[in-house]
C-alpha cells in the first residue's frame, strides 16, 4: 500500500470519527445512540422478529413449526400465487412499524442504503439469480404527494450493494387503486387487478425479475405486478419485502 493510500484511509477514519462525535449514529428504529450507522439499538433487536426458518417455501409466511423442509402454507396449498417465491427481513409489527414508517412517511430516505444490507441477507437466493430488480411502483398522483417511491429507494441501493442492475420504472401504477389497508384478502385482489403496465416490455422480456418491495401483507399486489412482468415476457418473477405481516388476516 502507497503512502497515498495510507493518508486517504487514514484521512477517511478520522473523518469518520469527527462526523461520529458531532452527529453520533442513531438506532434506526428508535434512533438511540449506536455504535455505527445503520444498526439497531441492544434493546429494539432483541424487540425485532428477524424471519428465519421455518416458513413458507413460496410466500415466505413465518411457520409455528417445520414438518418438511418443502412446507408450504393453506393458503399457498389452496391457491399458489403468480410469483415463484417471496421472502422478507422481518416480521411487521408493532415493534418494527415505526422504523417502516420513518422510510414510508418520514423522509428517512438515508436509510435506504442500510436496509438494503437486511434485504441482501433476506433474499440472498434470488437476488443471485435475478437478471433485473424491479420495484413496486407508486401512483403518480401518490408519488407526487410523498415525492419519492420508498420501494424504488431499497431497490435501487440493493442493486448497488449487489451489483445487479435496476429498472425503477419498469412497471407503472397506470390504476389510482385505494389504499389497501382494512381490505380483506379478496378486496385487496380486486383493488389492485389490472393495476400494473410495463412501459418496453423489452425491459423484462426473457429476464428473471426480483421484485422489491417495503411491506408484503396478502401479497395481492405483488401477485397483480407479477402477472403483469409474465404478459410481458418475464420467464421469472421472485419478491422481496423489507417487513412481512405474519397473519395476514388481521390485516384488514
Amino acid at each position: 500500500m502507497g503512502a497515498f493510500s495510507r493518508w486517504t484511509e487514514t484521512s477517511l477514519a478520522a473523518g469518520r470519527l469527527l462526523l461520529n462525535a458531532v452527529l453520533p449514529p442513531q438506532c434506526l428504529a428508535c434512533s438511540a445512540v449506536v455504535d455505527s450507522p445503520g444498526h439497531l439499538c441492544g434493546a429494539c433487536f432483541a424487540r425485532f422478529t428477524f424471519i428465519t426458518p421455518p416458513h413458507c417455501g413460496i410466500c415466505g409466511l413465518p411457520l409455528d413449526q417445520a414438518v418438511t423442509d418443502d412446507l408450504i402454507c393453506g393458503a399457498c396449498v389452496v391457491e399458489r400465487p403468480a410469483y415463484g417465491m417471496a421472502r422478507a427481513a422481518f416480521v411487521y409489527d408493532a415493534h418494527s412499524r415505526p422504523l417502516v414508517l420513518k422510510l414510508k412517511h418520514g423522509d428517512r430516505t438515508d436509510m435506504a442504503v442500510h436496509l438494503a444490507k437486511w434485504l441482501q441477507r433476506a433474499g440472498r437466493e434470488m437476488l443471485d439469480a435475478a437478471d433485473v430488480i424491479v420495484p413496486v411502483p407508486l401512483h403518480r398522483w401518490r408519488l407526487l404527494m410523498r415525492a419519492y417511491n420508498q420501494s424504488a429507494l431499497l431497490a435501487r441501493a440493493l442493486g448497488q450493494l449487489a451489483g445487479k442492475p435496476v429498472i425503477a420504472d419498469a412497471l407503472t401504477r397506470s390504476k389510482a387503486t385505494v389504499t389497501q389497508g382494512g381490505l380483506s384478502r379478496a378486496e385487496r385482489r380486486r383493488n389492485v387487478a389490472k393495476a400494473f403496465t410495463v412501459g418496453t416490455p423489452a425491459d423484462v422480456a426473457g429476464k428473471r425479475i426480483l421484485l422489491v418491495d417495503d411491506v408484503l401483507t396478502s401479497g395481492a399486489t405483488a401477485n397483480a405486478c407479477a402477472v403483469t412482468l409474465f404478459h410481458a415476457g418475464a420467464t421469472a418473477v421472485d419478491v422481496l419485502a423489507l417487513a412481512r405481516v405474519p397473519n395476514p388476516a388481521d390485516a384488514a
